[in-house]
């Protein structure tokens, strides 16, 4: 299993928690009233939506991370396609943050 795959597995674990949020409204409804983590945008997301979050993130103070595209998001949440997620658990967000540095070809923000 390569770090992909347990970062993927680690948003489907977190999702069965009931510890994600999706979809462009939810995830921004997730940073602007605290409840955020760490917000994950697929690389395929529009060039707005990751200007829009970038910007939400950085004035909320909200960790954001570009990774996968909208299947591979979609599907490790067990729904459609997902161009954005929340993750709303600070456990989880470490977790996957941690994933994040291992596979390192990502761009990973921290504010």
């Amino acid at each position: 299993m390569d770090n992909r795959e347990k970062l993927l597995g680690l948003i489907g674990l977190a999702t069965k928690a009931g510890k994600t949020v999706s979809g462009e409204f939810s995830t921004e409804k997730a940073v602007k009233n605290g409840k955020a983590r760490l917000v994950m945008v697929s690389e395929e997301a529009s060039a707005n939506t990751k200007k829009m979050f970038a910007d939400m993130c950085t004035y909320y103070k909200v960790p954001i991370c570009y990774f996968g595209n909208k299947s591979e998001l979609g599907r490790a949440m067990g729904k459609e396609m997902r161009a954005s997620l929340a993750v709303v658990d600070a456990g989880f967000a470490g977790a996957v943050v941690k994933q994040m540095k291992l596979i390192g070809g990502s761009e990973y923000e921290s504010k």
